[in-house]
C-alpha cells in the first residue's frame, strides 16, 4: 500500500491508555482505507507511556515503544504528536513544546484546552504550528468541525449539548427504573460508563471544560471556565424526574449557550426539557448537542460521546487532516480557535442572576391550611408568577411535596424568593429547583 499512496507521514503518540490503545489500533486497521482516501500512508513511529505494560497487547515494532515523551518531540521526522495523558500538568508540557517546534499536535483533553487557550493559541501563531482537538467535545460527533468549519458562514445563536454519557446514564436510569442516584451511579461504574472517582462529570466539570470550548468557536471570544455557571445531577430525585414527566418534560443535564450579541450566557445544570424536543429522547451513555445558526436554523449531532473507539475516530480523523495539510504545505488550514487571532473579542458572560428563564420548584411543606397561600405571597413580591401548582397527597406523616413550575423569571428574583421560603416555619427542607428550557411556552 505504501506503494500505492507514494508517500507516509509518521506520527509519534504520547499516552497509551484506553483512547490511545484505540487509536493505535485504529491507524492499523484502517491503514489501507486511510491510505486510499487521502493518497498518504500514517505511520505510527513511536508510543511514548511510562508504562510499559499498557502497550504489550498492541504487538508494535520493535523500537516503536519508548518511555521518554520527548524522544516523540524532539525527533524531526514526526510532524504530528498526538498527546493523550490527559490533565493539566506534564501534558500542558508536552503540547507546548511539540507546538513551539511548529509540529501540528492532536489531542482530546478538554480540561487543558479549556484552561490554556490562550497559551496554545500563542504558541501555533508564533510557531506556525496547528492545533486538532475533535475529540475533546462529544466523542465521535465531528462538534470542533461543525463550528470550525462547516458552519463557517452562520451566526450561531445558540448551542444546547449532553455532552457527559456518565450524567447521562444516570439520569436515564433514575427515568426508566425509578432508582435513586446512588444506585443509577453504581450502575454506571460497575459497566464502566462513570470513573471510580466521578466528581468531574457528575459536578458538571467535564461539561463546562466542554462548554467553554464550544463558546470559543462559536462566538469567536476568550472565556475562563472557572466563570461558568454549574450545577451537577447529585440532587435529582426519581420524584422530581416523576413529575417532570407529568408535566410533559424530561430531566437532562444540559450545556447551554446563547449569543446575546454584547454578551454570552453560559451554564451547565440539570435542565427539563419538552417531550417533543429531540434532546429528550437521548438516552444512556449517549451524547447529542443542537446548534441554531442563522442559516442553517437547528441543526442536532448524535453519537458516542465517549468509549475507546469512538473517540479514537474523532482523533484518528483529526491526524488525517493534519497529514492532508502537511501534505499540501498549508498547515495550520484554519486558526485552532477558528477566528483570526485578530479578530477574537473578549464579550463578557452574563452573569447567572440575569439570567432569566423557567422554573420547576418542589417545596417540601408541612400539610398545614394557608401553605400555597404564604408561598405564592413570597413569590408574588419578586415579581414571579406562577404557571402550574401540583401537590402531591399525603401519604404517610410528615411534610408533602408541593410542586410549581413558573413563567419565565429572573435568576436573581428566584434566589431571593427560595431563600425567604426557606425561612418559613411550614418548609421542611431547602426546596428543589430545576431551571425550564421550552421555547414553545412563555
Amino acid at each position: 500500500m505504501d506503494n500505492l499512496s507514494g508517500n507516509s507521514i509518521s506520527v509519534g503518540l504520547i499516552g497509551c491508555g484506553i483512547v490511545g490503545t484505540g487509536v493505535a489500533k485504529l491507524l492499523a486497521q484502517s491503514r489501507e482505507l486511510v491510505a486510499s482516501r487521502v493518497g498518504i500512508t500514517i505511520n505510527l513511529a513511536k508510543v511514548a507511556d511510562i508504562n510499559p505494560d499498557t502497550v504489550a497487547a498492541l504487538d508494535l515494532a520493535p523500537g516503536v515503544y519508548t518511555n521518554d515523551a520527548m524522544e516523540i518531540i524532539n525527533d524531526p521526522s514526526i510532524p504530528i504528536v498526538v498527546e493523550l495523558i490527559g490533565g493539566q500538568g506534564i501534558a500542558k508540557d508536552f503540547v507546548l513544546a511539540a507546538l513551539n517546534q511548529g509540529k501540528t499536535v492532536v489531542t482530546a483533553n478538554k480540561a487543558l484546552v479549556a484552561a490554556y487557550r490562550d497559551e496554545i493559541s500563542a504558541a501555533c501563531e508564533a510557531s506556525g504550528g496547528d492545533f486538532l482537538f475533535e475529540a475533546s467535545v462529544g466523542g465521535c460527533m465531528p462538534v470542533i468541525k461543525s463550528l470550525r468549519e462547516s458552519l463557517v458562514s452562520n451566526r450561531v445563536d445558540s448551542i444546547f449539548g449532553i455532552l457527559n454519557g456518565t450524567c447521562n446514564y444516570i439520569l436515564t436510569q433514575i427515568t426508566q427504573e425509578g432508582i435513586p442516584f446512588k444506585e443509577a451511579l453504581a450502575q454506571a461504574q460497575e459497566l464502566g460508563f462513570a470513573e471510580a472517582d466521578p466528581t468531574l462529570d457528575i459536578e458538571g466539570m467535564d461539561t463546562v471544560h466542554k462548554l467553554a470550548l464550544c463558546v470559543a468557536l462559536a462566538f469567536g471570544t476568550r472565556v475562563n471556565y472557572k466563570e461558568i455557571y454549574v450545577d451537577g445531577i447529585t440532587r435529582i430525585t426519581p420524584l422530581d424526574i416523576t413529575i417532570a414527566a407529568e408535566f410533559g418534560y424530561r430531566v437532562k443535564l444540559l450545556a447551554i449557550t446563547k449569543n446575546h450579541g454584547d454578551c454570552v450566557e453560559a451554564r451547565v445544570h440539570p435542565t427539563m426539557i419538552p417531550f417533543d424536543n429531540l434532546l429528550s429522547s437521548v438516552g444512556r451513555n449517549m451524547n447529542a448537542v443542537k446548534i441554531v445558526g442563522d442559516a442553517v436554523g437547528e441543526m442536532v449531532l448524535y453519537g458516542a460521546g465517549a468509549g475507546m473507539m469512538p473517540t479514537a475516530s474523532a482523533v484518528v480523523g483529526d491526524i488525517v487532516d493534519a497529514a492532508r495539510n502537511i501534505k499540501l504545505g498549508c498547515h495550520p488550514r484554519i486558526p485552532a480557535f477558528s477566528y483570526q487571532p485578530q479578530a477574537i473579542r473578549d464579550l463578557p458572560l452574563m452573569p447567572m442572576d440575569e439570567v432569566s428563564t423557567r422554573y420547576y420548584v418542589r417545596f417540601s411543606a408541612l400539610d398545614r391550611p394557608g401553605v400555597l397561600s404564604k408561598i405564592a405571597g413570597v413569590l408574588a413580591r419578586y415579581s414571579i408568577s406562577i404557571a402550574s401548582v401540583h401537590q402531591k397527597g399525603r401519604h404517610t406523616e410528615g411534610p408533602v411535596p408541593i410542586v410549581m413550575l413558573t413563567h419565565e423569571a429572573r435568576e436573581a428574583d428566584i434566589q431571593k424568593a427560595l431563600e425567604e421560603i426557606s425561612g418559613l416555619d411550614v418548609i421542611a427542607e431547602k426546596p428543589m429547583l430545576i431551571r425550564i428550557e421550552d421555547q414553545n411556552q412563555e
